[in-house]
């Protein structure tokens, strides 16, 4: 097969160097331009290493980009990674069109953030998709699924470094063989299934401790490491990570059970993390990142550092600005 690979970052590199030791073609490389400053692209690098050819475009909208896919004569192009958007004027050119990667079960958590709300959400069971192209965000007919779970602390990052990629790359492949074998089935999503969430950006990612435990620590690690759900603490807009979930020892209970309200409150602060009480128990936060520092530091020295004592009640993050 003559493969166009368009794609980025870890996962893009891994399929690109599973299809060379398939003995796939791969005609040429599409990712980003090289930011300012910032590393080269790890596809980039690997398919430099292999003497394949890197199209870097700010846009792939652009005429040049219609003329390379031709020039190209693919069989197939694959998307492993994409943050760009890729018309519809290029993903029918290829002789088999055009497949991408979802890390999602689709139709559902359509969107660029799906592993992110998928833990959000509170979701227990997940998978892959690889489905041909079309018009849509993410509606094109099916070629391979596979499924997976999602442990009771997955973070996003967790989730798709230790699960989704791995069974994504082979999902890629498998779609790829069926593809050059003639056996790759079209299967259209169901619509009524369907669902489709926003990127997941910092208005999503703030914390509101007044909120069921539960929801407070599947919107920590939705948003680890990306956006990072943050918080009003002391005077400071404090990223969060590392959560851990308490509903036993030491929980809060709720106001209408005529216990006291210490929802947002500082319950103690231990060398494994600062803990904050949120309605029916606590969170126990391993990492922060306050605004305006490059690096998570322990939540120990930041409450060192910001005087944080048992008893201080933090300003809810929803009135903060």
């Amino acid at each position: 097969m003559r493969i166009i690979l368009v794609g980025q970052a870890a996962f893009a590199e891994q399929v690109l160097q599973r299809f060379v030791d398939r003995g796939e073609t791969v005609v040429a490389v599409y990712c980003p331009p090289d930011g300012s400053g910032a590393k080269q692209d790890p596809v980039k690098v690997r398919a430099g290493e292999l003497g394949i050819s890197v199209r870097q475009h700010r846009s792939l909208r652009r005429p040049e980009v219609v003329e390379e896919f031709r020039s190209l004569d693919a069989d197939l192009a694959v998307l492993a990674f994409v943050t760009q958007i890729v018309p519809e004027s290029v993903i029918g050119i290829p002789r088999f069109g055009t497949i991408c990667f979802h890390p999602s079960l689709l139709p559902r958590y359509r969107g660029g953030s799906a592993i992110n709300w998928q833990i959000i959400k509170g979701e227990s069971h997940t998978g892959v998709t690889v489905f041909a192209t079309d018009a849509g965000i993410d509606t094109g007919p099916i070629i391979v699924q596979k499924e997976a779970e999602i442990a009771p602390d997955a973070t996003a990052g967790s989730l798709y470094y230790e699960t989704l990629f791995p069974l994504g790359v082979e999902a890629v492949l498998e779609a790829v063989a069926l593809i050059a074998e003639g056996r790759a089935p079209r299967i259209a999503q169901d619509e009524r299934l369907a669902t489709y969430d926003p990127l997941c950006r910092d208005e999503h990612a703030v914390v509101s401790w007044d909120r069921p435990v539960g929801e407070v620590y599947n919107l920590i690690r939705g948003c680890d490491p990306q956006p990072g759900a943050f918080a009003q603490i002391a005077g400071h807009k404090v990223r969060l990570y590392d959560a851990a979930l308490e509903t036993g020892r030491g929980s809060v209970r709720p106001p209408e059970t005529g216990g006291t309200q210490t929802t947002g409150t500082v319950i103690s602060v231990f060398p494994d993390g600062l803990r904050i009480g949120a309605r029916g128990g606590v969170i126990r936060i391993g990492r922060v990142r306050p605004e305006g520092e490059g690096a998570k530091i322990k939540a120990v020295d930041f409450a060192r550092s910001a005087r944080l004592e048992p008893g201080t009640q933090l300003v809810d993050s929803l009135s903060f600005s």
